[in-house]
């Protein structure tokens, strides 16, 4: 996938080149700050005194996305011939989950796009940084979008633009041109799109004939409010951070250069260094002659060589670098700690309930981004499938047919709540076969079922007791 961003910087002037009368509506300062967030994560270019070895974006990402994702499963509760279709839709869409939520989380949008295969659906992700936001609607979703693909192919590279509009009535209509350079730096002359096989199928323009209400793709976008411009654009995950991050990667820089001053150096005077030069006479290096050196018993300061080695100041950096870590958690609203590695027993009661509970509350929303994508997706696939011909025309309710569970979670711990359970049982606050009911989701409000369940689970000294 080509980055629509660096098209338009080596060659592609204006959209209008290839769509009169586009244009893009996300801000010259937002385009700024997408630019930044994608280069902190990739570390494509580290700033001006800059070092970006501690990759502090990546970590964010990578935690959280774990987090989200350590219990997830999610199941097509639908049956029949549907139903199927769907489920294999869900598998492959489960494969993409973790890529899609981390383009997710560091563009602060991401879009899952269906590809029809033989008996489902497969599925690219699109990246923010690789398409230009033409138009939304007042509630902020895209209405129109730009985005490109290069191929090379024939001794050059091919460039597929694609153009996705939805109307207010909600039919979606896609056009795609294709154009072909020699090096790729810019768009080049126009292509036919039988010039490359897998676009020999496309059409030049197509207006879907039932209205999908959308782009066709399921968008994945970040809850953060807009902190750039205001505008619905989304947000990275840590663009509110992204200051301190340039910060953490100056403070290493400054911690390298501390260390490389602080090197143990030999000051000689000139006259004592043997010099050697090139053909042009310039000075390519300077050494210390052989037999230079001689053992004296004398005081070193009357000898022409001093050593020069300053005590290192890292203990202040490192000090520093913890201090920006834990700003960036606080910012951030994680786990106090899971950057900057601070002990429990340095903080108080209060800290320690506020982070995680920051963190926990961080997580719901990151699930809530999910399920509605992962929902909105098996909808179009239930809706394109009928299209397609791989499906029937059953009917399918996302919010019902399609099951999504998270596991224990953060904020909820069925194991710390048995334990909990188990506490009451053992202070005679609570019958047995009430906690067993619980843990195994079995009926007990009758006597005729509390029975049953010391039958089948209690030991044998316990059956005789009476409990009603």
């Amino acid at each position: 996938m080509a980055l629509i961003s660096a098209l338009l910087g080596r060659g592609l002037q204006h959209f209008s080149e290839a769509f009169p009368g586009a244009r893009d509506c996300t801000s010259a300062g937002m385009q700024r700050a997408i630019r930044d967030w994608f280069r902190l994560y990739y570390a494509e270019e580290a700033g001006p005194e800059e070092d970006a070895c501690q990759r502090i974006p990546c970590a964010v990402v990578s935690k959280l996305q774990k987090a989200c994702f350590a219990e997830y499963e999610a199941e097509v509760s639908l049956g029949g011939s549907k139903g199927a279709f769907l489920a294999r839709c869900q598998e492959e869409l489960d494969g993409q989950r973790k890529k899609a939520m981390q383009l997710a989380m560091i563009g602060g949008e991401a879009w899952l796009k269906p590809v029809p295969g033989k008996d489902r659906f497969y599925w690219n992700v699109v990246r923010r940084d690789a398409v230009a936001v033409l138009g939304r609607d007042p509630s902020g979703r895209v209405t129109d979008l730009l985005s490109s693909e290069q191929t090379a192919a024939n001794g050059g590279v091919y460039t597929l633009l694609e153009r996705r509009k939805v109307d207010e009535a909600g039919f979606l209509t896609l056009e795609n041109k294709l154009f072909y350079s020699r090096d790729g730096a810019a768009l080049g002359e126009p292509a036919p799109l039988g010039s490359l096989p897998q676009y020999a199928r496309l059409a030049e323009e197509y207006t879907y004939p039932e209205p999908l209400g959308c782009l066709g793709m399921a968008e994945v976008r970040m809850p953060l409010e807009n902190t750039v411009d205001g505008s619905a654009d989304g947000v990275s995950v840590y663009a509110a951070a992204a200051g301190l991050i340039h910060n953490i990667n100056h403070n290493e820089w400054l911690l390298d250069q501390e260390f490389d001053h602080g090197a143990i150096r030999v000051i000689a005077s000139d006259d004592l260094l043997k010099k050697g030069r090139d053909e042009s006479g310039r000075v390519v290096s300077r050494e210390l002659p052989a037999g230079l050196f001689t053992g004296l018993d004398e005081d070193p300061e009357t000898v022409g060589i001093t050593v020069f080695s300053p005590a290192l100041r890292d203990a202040s950096f490192l000090a520093r670098k913890t201090e920006y870590l834990r700003n960036v958690e606080s910012v951030l609203g994680i786990k106090r700690g899971l950057l900057s590695e601070v002990e429990a027993a340095q903080r108080t009661a209060r800290e320690i309930t506020s982070s995680e509970g920051d963190y926990n509350l961080t997580i719901q929303d990151l699930w809530e981004v999910w399920e509605r994508a992962d929902r909105e997706a098996l909808r179009l696939c239930g809706v394109l499938g009928q299209a397609y011909g791989l499906c029937g025309g059953e009917g399918f309710d996302p919010e019902k047919d399609l099951a999504i569970s998270w596991g224990n979670g953060v904020l909820y711990d069925a194991d710390k709540a048995w334990g909990e359970i188990m506490q009451m049982v053992g202070a005679g606050l609570l019958k047995p076969e009430i906690a067993l009911a619980w843990r195994y989701d079995l009926p007990w409000k009758t006597p005729e079922e509390r029975e049953m369940i010391r039958r089948q689970y209690m030991p044998p000294l316990d059956r005789g007791r009476k409990t009603e």
